[in-house]
């Protein structure tokens, strides 16, 4: 199985400092919804690993976090794609727990739910946690500039272990290069 974990916030919709607190708020990138589309018509299984501590923080319930899968879900659906599995972690930094990013338990939860290994899947984030995530559970990781990724990338460049990863505009960009090395 050929796996690709993303990240949410930043790579799939667009973010906020404030947290994405609606499912008016959750809009996505240009171009998201169908770069899933294409990695799933690609032979790609997708799946995303998201931090929601909005959760925990009583910003809003899980209910409003399952309705902005369900419209994520709906509009990548629309372009030919779709979400193997939806990992989130609910906590709060405080709560030390293994599965808010960069743990790599969120990962795990995906291994689990898939019964396959990480090893070899990309994880694409716009963050320093997404990726040291990803690289603890054996993924290939890369950064899109999207989202946090600006503010990301000289983080990145000074991390001895990460310096040396891709980097791409946006999801897209990120597909467009992948399907190119399978050619």
């Amino acid at each position: 199985m050929k796996l690709i974990i993303l990240d949410r916030d930043g790579v799939l919709n667009y973010d906020s400092d404030n947290y994405i607190r609606s499912v008016d708020e959750w809009q996505p990138i240009p171009g998201s919804a169908e770069a899933v589309g294409r990695l799933c018509n690609a032979g790609y299984t997708v799946a995303v690993a998201t931090n929601q501590s909005a959760i925990g923080r009583g910003f809003f319930p899980i209910e409003v976090l399952n309705g902005m899968h369900n419209k994520m879900s709906s509009l990548t659906a629309e372009h030919g794609g779709e979400f193997a599995h939806i990992a989130f972690c609910p906590h709060v930094p405080d709560d030390h727990c293994d599965c808010r990013k960069p743990m790599p338990g969120l990962i795990h939860q995906i291994e689990q739910a898939l019964g396959v290994s990480a090893n070899d899947a990309w994880m694409v984030g716009d963050s320093l946690t997404d990726l040291k995530a990803g690289a603890s559970a054996g993924c290939k990781t890369a950064l899109v500039m999207t989202g946090k990724g600006e503010r990301t990338l000289p983080k990145l460049k000074a991390d001895a272990e990460l310096s040396d990863r891709p980097v791409f505009d946006d999801l897209s960009a990120f597909v467009d290069w992948l399907l190119g090395q399978a050619e």
